[in-house]
């Protein structure tokens, strides 16, 4: 892996005014714990409204918040006029989304000039225990240059 260093100083400013206009992650009730050069954390609350229909967090929502953990983990690398959207991704659900509250950690596998290699793990956290219940493997790619799209 190469080194996680940031192309913007400003790089957890700018993170931080992106997400707070990520409208899904308002609507579900997460936050940004955490920002550091290749790697960010993102905490939601259990809500009954976020479960499917077994009392699970569905999948859903544990899948969209390991991809906007990796793609801000990603974006805390990227060039200071860059934007980041998400190429692919796969996602592995290992263990039902239940407890207290669901923490999603992203992190730089292999930064590049266009395209971003990241890993996603959410955890579930219950009675002081942290069980993973998802992990994903993600490729952001960095946007430059193009209309309607920045930080």
């Amino acid at each position: 892996m190469r080194s996680c260093v940031p192309q913007d100083e400003n790089f957890e400013r700018r993170i931080r005014e992106s997400f707070s206009k990520q409208n899904l992650m308002k609507t579900i009730g997460a936050t940004l714990s955490r920002v550091l050069p290749g790697e960010v954390e993102i905490s939601l609350e259990f809500r009954d409204d976020l479960t499917q229909q077994h009392g699970f967090i569905h999948a859903g929502v544990v899948a969209a918040l390991a991809d906007t953990a990796c793609g801000f983990a990603a974006f805390s690398l990227m060039a200071p006029d860059a934007a980041v959207l998400t190429v692919e991704y796969k996602i592995n659900l290992l263990s039902p989304a239940i407890g207290e509250s669901l923490v999603a950690c992203g992190r730089v596998i292999k930064p590049g000039r266009t395209l971003t290699v990241c890993s996603g793990d959410v955890f579930a956290l219950k009675d002081g225990e942290k069980k993973i219940v998802a992990t994903m493997s993600a490729t952001m790619m960095s946007i430059r240059g193009r209309e309607g799209l920045t930080g």
